[in-house]
């Protein structure tokens, strides 16, 4: 017998045959080369749209560097530069900021008021 909380629930399409967009969070990480183009397309969900380490490898692909480039510039090693441009890193306000100088960008942290 299956409890009513462990059965699956689905959701019925609209009108134009398409179902609502799920906001589910992956178990396993997205290959950086998907993670872009779903990003490009605007089709990421909610919780994937700002993954510290994506945003700083395609800031680095899009000012034309390597990441041994990029490492002589922040005085760090090459492996340093390819761990931060994981899914799973979490780099600091500080060594974003200095990432994104190094590139030849500039950084913006918000904190909004949800709700209101």
């Amino acid at each position: 017998m299956v409890t009513e909380d462990r059965m699956k629930s689905y959701r019925v399409p609209d009108r134009t045959g398409r179902l609502p967009e799920l906001d589910l969070v992956r178990k396993r990480p997205r290959v950086y080369l998907e993670w872009k183009n779903l990003r490009l397309w605007e089709r990421l969900p909610t919780s994937e749209r700002d993954i510290p380490g994506y945003l700083l490898r395609m800031a680095r692909e899009e000012a034309g560097l390597t990441q041994q480039q990029l490492a002589v510039e922040l005085e760090t090693t090459q492996q340093a530069v390819a761990q931060a441009e994981r899914w799973t890193s979490n780099p600091s306000i500080y060594f974003m900021k200095r990432w994104a100088s190094a590139c030849g960008m500039g950084i913006r942290v918000e904190m909004v008021q949800v709700g209101v």
